[in-house]
């Protein structure tokens, strides 16, 4: 069983909260905090910019793949269609059901994105605009935003976003090393897919990858294999102590090759990649998969979870999730000694068990 001290094997005593940790010689499953996932577009052939049954229907998707808790991520879009996305993520927030992960808020992704740097974002950015996004802010509780820092007027929405808890990100950018320090400085708190829809890192332009490195403060990563080598994400493991790590799943993922919604873009599952043509088009990961390719890559299990479940928990300031320790929320999911989930609980309650025969 993982604990906060480590892994230990035990017995776990639980019910809505964690009440103690026995250390006993008994074999059993893993058991480890719930993950989070920070950066989630949809799965289960739904993407969170249709509405609320869709943003319901990833909920529920990823809770059976041992996330517990996410942020339903919008795509760059005309205001009018992510006002509507906002209100659906928050209506599904407001009222949650039975079987679906906890939607701790959303992730806007866009608008305010560099139009060079859109990757496989529907071609709609905006320079930025404090009172669109103050309308934004009232639409649903944004806890997450990705901005370009170089655009015009996005130092003051770092600032604006700031000043009233929102953390910015800095992604789908062409900023200098100088640009995104800037931000940083402004109150900007990390950067969205580090490596990916932002200059790549060169020695003497380090960019915000360079800085990021340097700096070593929080940024997410997506550990699929095809968005960053495996070689780097061991490299980035060392050099950030608080990256975390996200899916940026979209629609196909859980579903077969084909061609599905991502905003108003048709993207192509094939194989265990999603693409916009030739380039990559967010990703058909679940967290579950994405420990067990921690491990394959030679990051232990518990610094993967720590990065899976506890530093997304701290990253939004939620001192009751992400651990096991006497306390803290009881959300938890339970693994096989392949690392494949065999259940979920929500709040000290079994909300998902792996099929009979499934498998």
């Amino acid at each position: 069983m993982l604990t906060s001290l480590g892994l230990l094997p035990g017995r776990l005593h639980f019910s809505e909260r964690i009440e103690a940790f026995e250390p006993a010689p008994v074999e059993g499953p893993y058991i480890l905090p719930g993950f989070l996932d920070l950066h989630v577009h949809g799965g289960a052939g739904r993407d969170a910019m249709e509405g609320e049954e869709a943003v319901r229907a990833l909920a529920r998707f990823h809770l059976a793949h041992g996330t517990t808790a996410l942020l339903p991520t919008t795509v760059t879009a005309p205001p009018e269609e992510i006002l509507r996305a906002l209100e659906g993520i928050r209506q599904a927030m407001e009222a949650p059901r039975e079987g679906e992960a906890r939607i701790l808020g959303v992730h806007l992704e866009g608008p305010f994105l560099n139009p060079r740097r859109l990757g496989a974002q529907p071609p709609f950015p905006r320079e930025p605009d404090l009172e669109l996004m103050a309308s934004f802010l009232e639409a649903a509780p944004v806890r997450v935003v990705t901005l370009a820092p170089e655009l015009p007027g996005a130092l003051d929405l770092v600032r604006f976003l700031a000043a009233r808890g929102v953390r910015p990100q800095i992604g789908h950018t062409e900023a200098s090393y100088e640009e995104a320090l800037l931000a940083l400085e402004a109150g900007a708190t990390g950067f969205t897919h580090l490596y990916n829809a932002m200059p790549p890192l060169h020695h003497r332009h380090p960019g915000p990858v360079g800085l990021a490195l340097e700096r070593g403060g929080w940024a997410e990563l997506i550990p699929d294999g095809l968005h960053v080598d495996p070689a780097v994400v061991r490299l980035t493991v060392k050099s950030i102590p608080d990256l975390y790590f996200v899916t940026d799943a979209v629609a196909a993922a859980g579903m077969p090759d084909g061609v599905y919604d991502l905003g108003r873009h048709r993207v192509e599952k094939r194989g265990e990649g999603v693409w916009l043509g030739e380039s990559l088009a967010g990703s058909a990961l679940t967290l579950d998969q994405a420990l067990r390719n921690l491990v394959a890559w030679g990051v232990s299990l518990e610094e993967a979870a720590r990065r899976l479940s506890t530093l997304p928990a701290r990253y939004l300031g939620l001192e009751d999730l992400g651990e096991i320790a006497p306390g803290k929320r009881a959300d938890l999911v339970v693994l096989d000694e392949d690392l494949q989930v065999l259940e979920v609980y929500l709040g000290g309650e079994r909300v998902y068990r792996v099929p009979t025969g499934a498998g």
